[in-house]
């Protein structure tokens, strides 16, 4: 079955962050037939082990101050209620089809790896990793604490809740992290999602520093759904939760495989620098799953490819792109790419309303070393006119950006792309 692994059935797709179940004509009938039986039986078979869970769940942390639910569970708590719930969490997944789940590799010890970084991330099924990780300790949105159920899990997984709207929270977030992987066995072993949103499984998409940031040694788990049709994925677009938990569940049974790489002993150049740190990682997964290891990432509700210091929406089609690259290998960051946009919206404001504007004028507004790659830009967006230099339409030098709002990343990007309705998307 390892052979129909689905990383390639997904390589037609523009980024990672997409994902749209096709299914034949014959698939489809089997699923409305199969699904009307096992849908509503495995749903309420993982509803009543969920709900079963739920008190147990309390019960370990009832009557604990503040303080102590500050400090990790040990005792009797830990020992009488873990094993149940644990066993609980497996029979949730075992009810939506998941009968095996094939484990290669040796999971290393708290002391070995304060932290298991895993990926691919998928889709919100990925959490039956817990199950062979004896329930290590997540990260978790902090709206997520308020979900019936789900928020008295994560009190009893003594989850680090994360508020990314709130930068005080991620800093919370941070102290929390460092504190507990440098606690020298006193907390309990972390799992965490590197990527920071599930994708496609095409990709990996860069981490998120967070799991390196104190600069411990790491394991490497990586995650694989070797199935004939991929219905667990979830990602920006595409397929939604429900149709994922509809398809999945109407399979008579679910494969996943986890593999356990080698710990990673991060160098003293890693320790002092997260971003490298993750970024060999990355790579390392990405080499060990057969997959690229890419710049894209989610920022806000965005996913965006990196190039340079600017963020590029990976919906953009090809000529925005190429001309950022353009900018990018002609020395331009995104201080310059800024300092442009302040002229181009100059140009707006002063009224000069020309329908087009030549390669000459592109080169002088974008700060460019030469003439030749403003020609370039010119011609990824223009035909090259008789007689004439390449010329562009003048919306490329602001005519969309005629407003007194502050340049932004989202600004650099409109600036180059020379469709308004692009703006709405950033």
């Amino acid at each position: 079955m390892e052979s129909h692994d689905c990383y390639s059935a997904t390589h037609e797709y523009p980024h990672p962050f997409f994902h749209e179940m096709k299914l034949t004509r014959t698939q489809r009938i089997r699923g409305v037939i199969l699904g009307s039986i096992l849908f509503p039986l495995r749903v309420t078979l993982a509803a009543f082990f969920f709900i079963v869970m739920w008190p147990l769940a309390r019960l370990q942390l009832l009557g604990l101050s503040k303080e102590e639910r500050s400090r990790p569970v040990t005792g009797w708590r830990r020992w009488f209620f873990y094993p149940i719930v644990c066993l609980l969490s497996r029979a949730v997944f075992f009810s939506l089809g998941f009968f095996w789940v094939k484990v290669k590799g040796r999971r290393a010890d708290l002391k070995e790896a304060p932290v298991m970084v895993v990926a691919p991330h998928s889709s919100f099924l990925d959490m039956v990793v817990l199950c062979q990780t004896q329930l290590a300790t997540v990260v978790s949105r902090s709206e997520n604490a308020s979900l019936p159920v789900i928020g008295a899990l994560l009190d009893f997984n003594q989850a680090v809740l994360v508020s990314r709207k709130d930068p005080e929270s991620r800093k919370r977030a941070v102290s929390q992290l460092t504190e507990r992987l440098t606690s020298n066995g006193h907390w309990p072993q972390m799992l965490m999602f590197p990527e920071g949103t599930t994708t496609n499984g095409s990709a990996l998409i860069k981490f998120k520093p967070g799991a390196f940031l104190a600069g411990v040694p790491v394991q490497p788990v990586l995650l694989r759904y070797p199935n004939n049709l991929d219905t667990v994925r979830w990602t920006y677009k595409g397929t939604t939760w429900t149709e994922v938990l509809w398809h999945t569940t109407s399979q008579f049974y679910t494969n996943m495989t986890i593999e356990f790489l080698p710990v990673y002993n991060p160098s003293q150049e890693e320790k002092n620098d997260p971003n490298l740190y993750a970024d060999n990682v990355q790579r390392l997964m990405a080499k060990a799953l057969g997959v690229p290891a890419t710049d894209y990432v989610m920022e806000g509700r965005f996913p965006v490819s990196k190039l340079g210091g600017l963020s590029l929406p990976v919906e953009l089609e090809s000529p925005p792109r190429e001309a950022l690259s353009l900018l990018y290998r002609n020395g331009l960051g995104a201080s310059d790419v800024e300092a442009a946009l302040e002229r181009i919206i100059d140009r707006c404001h002063s009224r000069v309303q020309e329908a087009k504007a030549s390669a000459e004028e592109l080169h002088t507004l974008l700060g460019l070393s030469d003439t030749e790659t403003a020609i370039k830009i010119c011609a990824l967006f223009s035909k090259v006119e008789p007689g004439g230099w390449p010329r562009v339409p003048s919306q490329i030098v602001g005519s969309d950006l005629c407003h007194p709002k502050p340049p932004s990343v989202s600004d650099m990007v409109a600036f180059i792309c020379c469709t308004p309705r692009r703006t709405d998307q950033i």
